[in-house]
């Protein structure tokens, strides 16, 4: 982003009033519409996120609705924890997705330009009513994950799988999802993700050496290329706290798209394994009481799309590499002094590449 644009950049304490023009020009009806309740999302480092209300509204009768119109606006973080962040391509995903089978927010605009807020941004229907995990504090010991018995935690494991069988089976030409493919990485799919993780390792660094642990799996990677015998889109940020869940703990919607791409459905697998593992604080990372098994996942996915799972050993390495690519950002933007966030990925390469799990 350039100073031009960092200048136009409105503060999270600005942003109502820069929104609630937008939201009068947008929204027929909202002419003398106020925004309430402005609030950020508790997460979301790789997208800045914030929910509102937008309240008097006339319908088509000319009366005032009862009931606001519940909103989330999306726009660039300040600071990008992965490389290449493109704003639109996370909305065109959202908005195709409607009708396919995997359930997703309402999309209702994107503003691709600069000029309303110095950045683009989207606005998409709020899903009241849910709630989701936590990655922090870790869902293994606080919230609902950690509240709920041993039949609970397996129900919401269990439905994070279904939306992951969902979404690797979603038609790709009838959505319109081809421009999500990783052309530019390469020819082939290994290829493709050994580039792309390489690319960001790289651009997350800025310079500095990369991690002896990294450059060691990215050569593992290279010596263990492969053809998959099946290519779906693939969610990309695939983990519990990425569903928003109803209260009987079934999931309503999938969300956080920004890394969805064309690939072998084990990344996304590998992904919910890595991001579980990563947030246990429990001895050696275990799942809580009640969490499936991962041969139990493998073999729920299995029977819900008839397809066998293979090459995951790659797409666990792959998975700690990306994750690495997000630390490496955020050891940066938080300044710990003394601490390499990215240790975690190290000592995630050496446990599978030893056969730990």
């Amino acid at each position: 982003m350039d100073t031009a644009h960092r200048t136009l950049r409105p503060t999270p304490e600005q942003l109502p009033d820069a929104v609630v023009d937008i939201v009068r020009s947008r929204i027929p009806g909202a002419e003398d519409a106020r925004i309430t309740n402005w609030h950020s999302a508790p997460m979301g480092r790789s997208t800045e996120t914030y929910l509102f209300d937008v309240v008097d509204v006339r319908g088509r009768d000319g009366h005032i609705g009862d009931e606001p119109l519940r909103l989330v606006l999306r726009r660039p973080p300040e600071y990008a924890v992965l490389p290449d962040f493109d704003l639109r391509r996370q909305y065109l995903t959202m908005q195709r997705l409607g009708g396919s089978g995997v359930p997703v927010p309402t999309m209702r605009w994107i503003d691709p330009d600069t000029d309303a807020l110095g950045t683009p941004h989207f606005v998409m229907d709020r899903i009241d009513g849910v709630s989701t995990v936590s990655d922090m504090p870790p869902y293994h010991q606080e919230g609902i994950y950690a509240d709920t018995d041993d039949a609970g935690r397996a129900r919401y494991w269990n439905g994070c799988v279904d939306l992951i069988a969902a979404t690797h089976a979603v038609d790709v030409d009838r959505h319109r999802l081809g421009f999500l493919a990783l052309d530019a990485f390469g020819a082939e799919p290994a290829e493709q993700v050994i580039s792309f993780l390489r690319h960001g390792l790289t651009w997350a660094a800025d310079g500095a050496p990369m991690k002896p642990a990294f450059t060691q799996a990215l050569s593992w990677l290279e010596q263990h290329t492969y053809q998959p015998s099946r290519m779906t889109l693939c969610w990309g940020d695939s983990r519990m706290s990425n569903v928003l869940y109803a209260p009987d703990r079934t999931p309503v919607a999938a969300v956080d798209w920004e890394v969805a791409y064309l690939g072998d459905p084990a990344g996304d697998l590998a992904w919910m394994f890595l991001t579980d593992w990563v947030s246990s604080p429990l001895p050696d990372h275990a799942s809580a009481a009640g969490t499936p098994s991962r041969a139990e996942t493998l073999d729920r996915y299995e029977q819900l799309t008839g397809h066998r799972v293979e090459n995951m050993l790659f797409a666990d390495v792959a998975a700690a590499l990306l994750l690495g690519i997000v630390l490496i950002r955020l050891n940066t933007s938080l300044g710990l002094d003394g601490i390499d966030l990215t240790d975690i990925c190290a000592q995630r390469l050496d446990l599978v590449l030893g056969g730990g799990v």
